[in-house]
């Protein structure tokens, strides 16, 4: 029997290992916690080239990967926050988050903070709700 609300690691070999000591999203219940994600090619470990654009894509497309190995998705994410090197770029990676979140999209913060890991451009983290499964529900 499952155990519930217990805390559950969660890895993705869909993107770059985490370059810390912390886990790359991290599930309790139905929330899932999902680290800040930059725009790493998942098969370099590198930042992206092209800009905070195609960092912002990246970023967006490892968050996706690691909401998916969790069983969940960018549908459900409840909240996000959005790091910015520049608030210049705001348009930009706005533009871009658009297109990920087509619907109903989730809560979100943005700020622009003095670094980020590696000299990257753009970092978004995550709160999402998992579906049910109705062999881990514990309301039973």
């Amino acid at each position: 029997m499952k155990k519930c609300h217990s805390k559950e690691i969660i890895t993705c070999d869909k993107v770059a290992p985490a370059i810390g000591p912390y886990s790359v999203g991290v599930k309790t219940g139905h929330l899932l916690f999902v680290s800040g994600q930059l725009g790493f090619d998942p098969e370099t470990a590198l930042l992206v080239d092209g800009g905070v654009e195609a960092q912002a894509h990246q970023a967006l497309k490892n968050l996706r990967a690691i909401l998916e190995s969790a069983g969940s998705g960018l549908e459900n994410v409840l909240k996000t926050t959005v790091f910015l090197m520049d608030m210049g770029d705001f348009a930009k990676v706005n533009a871009i988050y658009a297109e990920y979140f087509t619907e109903n999209p989730p809560a979100r913060s943005a700020v622009q903070v003095a670094a980020l890991p590696k000299g990257g451009l753009v970092e978004i983290e995550a709160i999402a709700l998992v579906p049910r499964n109705e062999e881990a529900d514990c309301s039973k």
